[in-house]
């Protein structure tokens, strides 16, 4: 198991402030559009696919590595991955609370939400 990293705080603004708060209460939301139906993350007000305009999903949390790389020569080693969500978008997180001599592409992962430095909890994945 690695040492814990400081994780910095999130900055919210009015595009992702919903988003942040329903990771402080546990629950990962993607945006969808509503014209093309296409699933997307990071949160923005317009589809990048149309243009047109989306609303919160809420998804079940999991889904599989992508690609990921291990940073051994931090302080604190740590993993980042790019994870295909079920819900369809992939997102780039951390990969925490495992062997990272263990982790795997299409390995299966799911949510978990880890404190920052000023107590919001932001989305990263272990394995399922």
């Amino acid at each position: 198991m690695a040492t814990k990293r400081n994780i910095l705080a999130p900055v919210a603004n009015v595009e992702t402030q919903a988003y942040w708060d329903a990771a402080d209460a546990g629950r990962l939301l993607v945006k969808k559009c509503l014209a093309c139906g296409e699933p997307h993350f990071y949160p923005r007000a317009l589809c990048p696919f149309c243009f047109g305009e989306t609303e919160w999903q809420e998804t079940n949390g999991e889904g599989e590595i992508y690609s990921f790389s291990v940073m051994r020569r931090a302080e604190a080693p740590y993993a980042i991955a790019f994870v295909k969500l079920d819900a369809g978008p992939t997102m780039m997180s951390n990969i925490v609370d495992c062997d990272f001599d263990r982790i795997a592409i299409g390995q299966r992962v799911k949510v978990v939400f880890q404190p920052s430095n000023n107590g919001h909890k932001v989305p990263m994945f272990t394995p399922v």
